[in-house]
């Protein structure tokens, strides 16, 4: 009875599927969000894209556990940011290699 007890409560966890594509965020909204002038807005914006482009690319190499970590923490604050999302996404990615 016991040795199922593992599989009950693995099974009792709800799913969260990952997207098999980088999410969508709303740029200015994160940007908007940092205030600052004019000039601060624009280079947070091109932050942004840079970092959004720099994902597509990388996005299936990193685990679904990860890119789920990574979302909800980025997300958490209600402004989500392709910059924190790519930075939580390569310290997990590299914390890893480093353990091996």
């Amino acid at each position: 009875m016991l040795m199922h007890l593992p599989i009950f409560i693995l099974a009792s966890f709800p799913l969260t599927p990952v997207a098999d594509n980088v999410p969508k965020f709303d740029i200015a909204r994160e940007c908007r969000s940092e205030g600052g002038s004019q000039a601060v807005l624009v280079k947070c914006a091109a932050d942004e894209e840079q970092a959004r482009a720099d994902l597509q690319p990388q996005w299936s190499q990193f685990s679904a556990v990860d890119k789920t970590v990574c979302i909800g923490e980025t997300t958490m604050d209600g402004t989500p940011s392709y910059v924190e999302l790519l930075t939580c996404l390569e310290m997990a990615r590299d914390a890893k290699k480093l353990r091996k």
